[in-house]
């Protein structure tokens, strides 16, 4: 149907178009003649295009679109015209096309060289006297809108002399605030240019602008804003924040903040307070910005303001900022401690020649004493806010790039051995296996004497079975037990020493409210009075504890604190509570609310008690009671407290002990609290924790032990704490100290306990304690699952620095019988080596491993099947002293055993030199493992995820161009994942990464998967906190879940042994499953999550907001492999039966 409106409309616009071009064609006509065109032309040109460009969208785009030479046309006019109507035309029509329509049309005038032109404009026009204030507006209110679009728009201004002629309109228009606005809006551009920012400051513009800033206005406070903001671009030049301290402007600063504040009840003018404060937090950057804001009051200041505004959920802006800047001029303090070396001394036998601990021995008397003082404040751009997001988040992702491995010779196996056949012929005794003919009578493996290092103290070999131990400073021989006496709550667990004389000291293992008297005599015990411990009956639900002998255990355990006591969680036991954890929802403003109280103390001094309740530096007598507060013990193996303060009432600041030989790693917490009171909330400081980001700040809670709970029935560890937090402090420690990091700042962890019994005794945990005791009371339990058809063989591999003994398990199936066909399919078993808990805080490491030991000797058709495809050799504690002396990642040495794999010393590294051996052994006799997995926990990521090698992937991820030839490789090294994706609720292949780094060239998993040519090379990482994805999703994990893994794990090999038999091989949709993996995800955008960083951890993409309140994580989309709920009740066998 004929529409004539519509036919009317497309001739008018076809008209209007044709218009433009008709009269660009005129234009640039007249730029290409020779002579001077009549001006009265020119003008009637320009203004019929701006008439058209105001009145129609069609045309500003007919002008800008791509192709046309309209934008050229125009800035070619502006360039060759002298005519002032003409050039105010032309800005007008600029002005028009750059106002709408985005950053894309301001591109096309900065890519035509609109920026020069105009600048030049800018010089020319400043040389006539007076000069156009009309064409200046016009100029500068383009300029500020084509500044931030040009990336070099500052250093352009600077090289053609604009600033001076800004900052010289700047002085002479203060009162025009038509004009001023544009040119403090100019004048903001420049300063973002660093360069820009010092030059116009010794111009004195930072004074000029002082001119404009002033109290509560209603009035012009679009330029204020603008002024406010050009103002703190300029302070972020040192010179400048300097320049403003030393003329007084900070106290000028706070009293115009005060006013606004004061005046502004209606909050209409959130965005200029804001900025004052921008202005301040640029400013205290410096040393000398920061003392005189604390000389100013300035705490006091911003501590009340923003206590007003806690109410009112949109002045949160306000809130974050003061909190950054309070926090920030919080002076800096040492940690209350004489140094931050460990408490504990051991003596190596030798200084390595480099690495941390040679450093650390070089380093002069008190040096880790000294605050730090620098003029730089490392702190400052730490705190991110959300719009430097995206920011760190490129720098962070340019440094992973940086640390991937680009040599692909680094990347190929090596194929030689690094140490002498003649040398690994030591360790043939540890492979009995596969000499055994069978054709006696089995008898006992027995355990093999262990291979002795020379220690700083050459302690002779302890024989567990015996129980002696003649250097520790009490014969630990008895104990007094009543299971089922009452009275059990008043008791504690004595080890009985006899002396000379006849008389009896206990020792006490844990403590309960009070001190209690001891008979010489056990048996005057057996009626309940105190004395006795009543320990929870648990052989049902715990089969592998026993308390006795966990005693015994004990006494073979040599630390270098020489503990007399034993915690009561692991002397009870622990059993996994049936309830479910989930994942803590933090409370909005909680870190926030924190953050002020911890600055009241500064503000109300006298209100802080400050008083030492337990010190570790105290050694005669380190518990300081005097009845009024708790009462806090960490002397017990795996225990980690070195000093405790009494803040206020109900608050106390915990201070870590580091690792042995070492200045720092302060992560990993154990320690006793008693003297409680029932119903009061306590809160609890960590105040020299060291990562900068942490799963506390995401849902995870520490772990506790009520002893009444235990004596009650309820024997368990659970999550617990409330207003948890994980946040930067005041504490720091000089950057030699920190050896050479720039990050010398300590963070708090915080958490809020209100305690339910009267006279209990609780413990708390940075994750499941597992010792070293309870490791040899399970094995030893372990023992009586062997039936006739399980071979197990327990040995010691080796003695560690603090000489105790390095276990060494190999567990696999006995011959059905002793006929050639048998015994040969037994010795040509492929091995799986496995090892765990390098690092002595990542303890989930230990309880997976408890669940692949169980497993592996447990009755099930399932497990007998794995025993007869594979043979394990497992070390489940590659660093026993570590886990013994409360470390959270050394060994005695001081050093991070998981970087020691390439050369690993047989004085300092036993444990790994021994460990390796073994690997390389085999190599030697190509006996090479299928595979090997590395048991570790992770502390800023949830799930159980993978890590593995791949050159194929590693060179993915960089610019290399590699040969077709480096590219081959076999995709089985996924396959193991996969699997353990789809059988393990917890397992998440996401999170997975097989990227070779730099800096873990040294680590177990790069270490075998290079030299010793096990493709399936890998460390699996649990999660310390919870899941985010599949059956357990926003659920905490626990001891069941873990142990669980480590039974999936096993279940997992013994699928991949069926998907690489001869009979299923056929079948290969399976490997084209995983080829079909590798290629989308090769395709996908790889996110920061997908490289390792420092300490085999990705960075997190939860980044620590310190200011906002913010809640939000991302969450996957749900697994599509969730287990069905009616599997909740089910015990692990059954469950790995029904997922067989």
């Amino acid at each position: 149907m004929f529409c004539p409106s519509l036919f009317h409309s497309r001739c008018l616009s076809q008209e209007l178009n044709s218009r433009v071009l008709m009269l660009l064609g005129q234009l640039e006509k007249l730029n290409g003649e020779a002579v001077l065109s009549d001006a009265e032309v020119s003008r009637h040109i320009t203004s019929k295009i701006l008439h058209l460009i105001q009145t129609q969208e069609k045309t500003r785009k007919e002008i800008t679109a791509k192709g046309s030479s309209g934008m050229e046309v125009i800035l070619a006019s502006l360039e060759s015209t002298r005519d002032l109507q003409t050039i105010l035309n032309i800005l007008c029509i600029l002005n028009e096309l750059v106002s709408v329509g985005g950053g894309r049309r301001v591109g096309v005038l900065v890519s035509k060289g609109g920026t020069a032109i105009l600048l030049q404009l800018l010089i020319t026009t400043s040389k006539e006297w007076p000069p156009s204030e009309e064409l200046m507006l016009q100029l500068h209110t383009i300029l500020a809108k084509v500044g931030p679009k040009d990336r070099k728009f500052g250093i352009k201004a600077r090289i053609n002399g604009a600033l001076n002629i800004t900052v010289s309109l700047l002085k002479q228009n203060l009162q025009n605030h038509k004009l001023l606005l544009p040119c403090l809006q100019v004048l903001r551009v420049y300063s973002a240019n660093s360069v820009n920012a010092v030059s116009l400051g010794k111009n004195g513009v930072v004074e000029l602008l002082f001119k404009i800033i002033g109290p509560y206005s209603k009035k012009n406070t679009s330029i204020l804003k603008v002024t406010l903001d050009t103002l703190a671009a300029l302070l972020k030049s040192k010179a400048n924040a300097r320049r403003a301290v030393d003329r007084t402007y900070v106290p000028t600063l706070l009293a115009v903040y005060q006013d606004w504040h004061r005046n502004d009840t209606r909050h209409r003018h959130v965005h200029i307070r804001k900025a004052i404060l921008g202005c301040i937090r640029n400013i205290t950057n410096i040393k000398l910005g920061r003392k005189a804001f604390l000389e100013a009051d300035g705490m006091r200041i911003l501590y009340s303001t923003s206590t007003e505004c806690l109410s009112v959920r949109t002045l949160d802006p306000l809130i974050n900022t003061s909190s950054l800047i309070m926090r920030k001029c919080f002076p800096k303090n040492r940690l209350p401690v004489p140094t931050i070396r460990s408490v504990f001394h051991y003596q190596l036998p030798h200084i390595p020649a480099e690495g941390p601990v040679a450093q650390l021995y070089r380093q002069p008397p008190d040096v880790d004493d000294v605050v730090d003082e620098s003029d730089d404040n490392d702190d400052t751009e730490a705190d991110t806010e959300n719009d430097t997001e995206n920011e760190e988040d490129e720098k962070n992702h340019k440094t992973q790039n940086d640390d991937i491995e680009t040599d692909i010779s680094k990347l190929r196996p090596k194929e030689n051995l690094t140490r002498p056949l003649e040398d690994l012929k030591m360790y043939e005794c540890f492979f009995p296996e596969l000499s055994e003919n069978f054709q006696t009578p089995a008898v006992l493996p027995k355990s093999l004497a262990p291979i002795v290092v020379p220690t700083a103290h050459a302690p002779s070999p302890l024989s567990l079975a015996q129980g002696e131990l003649t250097d520790l400073p009490l014969d630990l021989d008895s104990i007094c037990i009543s299971k089922d006496g009452p009275g059990g709550a008043g008791g504690r667990v004595a080890l009985e020493e006899d002396t000379l004389n006849g008389q009896s000291q206990s020792p006490v293992v844990g403590s309960l409210q009070g001190e209690l008297e001891h008979d010489d005599d056990c048996s005057s015990h057996s009626s309940g009075e105190l004395g006795v411990l009543e320990v929870p009956d648990t052989a049902a639900l715990l089969p592998l504890h026993d308390p006795e002998l966990y005693i015994d255990m004990v006494k073979g355990t040599k630390s270098v604190p020489q503990y007399t006591e034993v915690a009561y969680p692991d002397y009870f036991g622990h059993v996994a509570p049936t309830f479910r954890e989930h994942i803590l929802e933090r409370v909005y403003g909680v870190q926030r609310a924190k953050i002020f109280q911890d600055i009241e103390r500064m503000i109300h001094p006298n209100d802080i008690l400050d008083k030492v309740v337990y010190d570790l530096d105290l050694k005669r007598s380190p518990v300081i009671d005097d009845g009024e507060s708790l009462k806090f013990n960490s002397q017990f193996e795996s225990g980690n407290l070195r000093k405790a303060v009494q803040v206020r009432k109900f608050e106390y600041d915990l201070i870590l002990n580091s690792d042995i030989n070492s200045n720092h790693y302060h992560q990993w917490f154990y320690f006793e609290v008693s003297g409680m009171r029932v119903g009061s909330s306590y809160r609890f400081n960590i105040i020299n924790c060291e990562k900068v980001n942490s799963q506390f700040n995401y849902g995870m809670q520490v772990l506790m032990y009520s002893v009444q709970e235990a004596i009650s029935g309820h024997p368990r560890w659970v999550r617990t704490g409330t207003e948890i937090c994980y946040y930067k402090n005041h504490f720091s420690r000089s950057s030699i100290a920190a050896g050479g990091q720039k990050g010398k700042s300590y963070y708090t962890m915080t958490f809020t306990v209100t305690f339910q019994y009267r006279d209990d005794v609780c413990y708390f945990a940075y994750h499941y304690p597992y010792t070293y005791s309870t490791l040899k009371m399970h094995l030893q339990k372990l023992e009586a699952l062997r039936t006739p058809q399980i071979y197990l063989r327990q040995d010691v591999l080796c003695e560690t620095l603090g000489g105790n003994s390095c276990p060494l398990l190999t567990i696999t199936a006995m011959p059905q019988s002793s006929s050639n066909d048998q015994i040969c399919q037994f010795k040509n078993r492929p091995y799986v080596f496995l090892t765990a808990r390098v690092h002595p805080g990542e303890t989930n490491a230990s309880w997976v491993m408890k669940g692949t030991l169980e497993f592996l000797m447990s009755p099930s058709p399932m497990a007998q099947s794995l025993r007869e495809s594979y043979v394990f050799k497992i070390v489940p504690m590659l660093n026993p002293d570590g886990v013994i002396n409360g470390n959270h990642r050394c060994s005695l040495s001081g050093e991070d055993l998981n970087r020691q794999w390439q050369r690993p010393s047989p004085d300092l590294h036993p444990t790994i030199f021994h460990t390796k051996g073994l690997l390389q052994y085999l190599s030697s006799i190509q006996r090479v493992p299928l595979v090997y997995c590395d048991y570790h926990g992770h502390s800023r990521k949830k799930n159980v995820f993978m890590y593995g090698c791949s050159i194929k992937e590693t060179l993915w991820q960089t610019n290399v161009n590699a040969a077709a030839c480096d590219l081959q490789e076999d995709l089985s090294y996924r396959t193991l994942p996969k699997i353990l994706s789809q059988l393990a609720p917890a397992f998440s292949m996401a999170s997975c990464s097989f990227v070779v780094e730099k800096s873990k060239e040294s680590t177990a998993r790069v270490v075998v998967w290079r030299e010793i040519g096990v493709q399936k090379s890998y460390t699996m990482e649990s999660t310390l906190c919870g899941c985010d994805q599949g059956k357990y999703k926003g659920l905490q994990i626990g001891t069941r879940e873990l142990e669980e893994m480590g039974a999936q794990f096993c279940i997992a090999l013994l699928r991949l042994k069926r998907l690489s038999s001869p009979l299923e091989f056929r079948n290969s949709s399976h490997f084209l499953d995983v080829e079909n993996d590798l290629i989308e995800s090769r395709c996908k955008v790889t996110s920061s999550t997908t490289y390792v960083l420092d300490e085999d951890e990705p960075s997190f993409m939860e980044e620590v907001d310190y200011s906002a309140e913010s809640n939000d994580e991302p969450e996957p989309d749900p697994d599509p492999q969730e287990t069905p709920a009616d599997e909740d009740g089910l015990s692990d066998s059954e469950l790995a039966l029904r997922r067989s």
